[in-house]
């Protein structure tokens, strides 16, 4: 079933910390739930949501939340592959509100640990962060995602997702170009590792076998 349009325009000249500011600044004391947060977004919240689930994903060596958070994030990158206008998610989920204390400290973070996004990121080749390029961007993004549901490989694809996340809500293609470098080396470090314990393995078995 299409979505029905939120009526909010895609406005990508808002930079990442003017985003969540504006965000702080419409919840008030109160806060927003992840609805309204998602209406205000329009496409962008897929880049967002994203984003904000892989920052917890980035600590070495974590257990459960990455396994956990991953199935949410393929979820909506799967909606974001075939096209969905907004990310889908349970009632109950979108029925959640942010606090807007907490609203409010993630501004805050934005703009004085996030500086360097803005000054990096900027709409540029937008092939590869709309459109089609999109979609390309959800492929990288559920492949990078089925490695952190692996026990303790979470932090170089949670780069890979940021990267990406970041390319997707400032429309900036060199920064989804590079998330997907990222998760192409990564896929590929790991796939190479595999072959190697296979060959390891079929080595030793005829060593023992004589």
């Amino acid at each position: 079933m299409p979505t029905p349009a939120s009526g909010h325009q895609d406005d990508v000249t808002q930079d990442l910390a003017r985003l969540l500011r504006r965000l702080a600044d419409d919840g008030g004391d109160h806060g927003l739930t992840l609805s309204e947060i998602r209406d205000r977004l329009d496409e962008r919240a897929y880049g967002l949501l994203i984003l904000l689930l892989s920052i917890p994903c980035l600590v070495p060596g974590l257990y459960g939340v990455p396994q956990a958070v991953g199935v949410i994030i393929i979820l909506i990158a799967a909606q974001l592959l075939i096209g969905r206008e907004e990310p889908w998610l349970p009632r109950w989920i979108l029925n959640l509100r942010a606090r807007g204390a907490w609203l409010k400290a993630m501004a805050d973070f934005a703009g004085s640990k996030l500086g360097w996004v803005d000054r990096l990121s900027r709409p540029r080749l937008l092939g590869f962060a709309t459109g089609g390029g999109e979609k390309l961007a959800a492929i990288f993004m559920i492949l990078a995602t089925l490695t952190i549901v692996l026990p303790f490989t979470n932090t170089i694809p949670s780069i890979a997702l940021a990267l990406l996340s970041v390319g997707l809500i400032q429309r900036d293609g060199l920064f989804v170009l590079a998330g997907a470098g990222v998760a192409t080396a990564w896929l590929g470090l790991l796939a190479a590792l595999a072959v190697g314990l296979m060959l390891g393995a079929e080595w030793t078995g005829r060593l023992a076998l004589g």
